[in-house]
């Protein structure tokens, strides 16, 4: 790999392996939960909200505080899960390169 070229060309393939993989990431779904399932968020592994999903005995006025909090621990719980499996996806494509410790993609 002494030549500029061959090392130029090695850059591009990767830059188009990346590409790839951060558009998988957006087919990809994951789904948050709380409350024992009454809340329910699904999202691409890309971070993207698809659908929220709300229990109707928690649309009572008087759950409302019960409601917001179970949102938020939904979408945390979802964002955790589409981290994971975008790291997972990310791990794959990059497994076969030789990086320095410590280097991360996407540049």
């Amino acid at each position: 790999m002494n030549n500029l070229d061959e090392i130029m060309a090695m850059a591009q393939n990767v830059q188009a392996e990346l590409e790839k993989a951060q558009a998988n990431l957006d087919t990809i779904e994951v789904e948050g939960a709380s409350g024992g399932g009454m809340v329910k968020v699904r999202a691409s592994a890309k971070g993207r909200i698809i659908a929220v999903d709300i229990s109707p005995e928690l649309l009572q006025p008087s759950e409302k505080g019960m409601l917001e909090d179970l949102v938020a621990a939904a979408f945390n719980d979802a964002r955790a899960k589409a981290d994971a499996v975008s790291g997972a996806e990310m791990g794959k494509m990059t497994s076969g390169l030789q990086l320095p410790p410590g280097f991360k993609l996407p540049f």
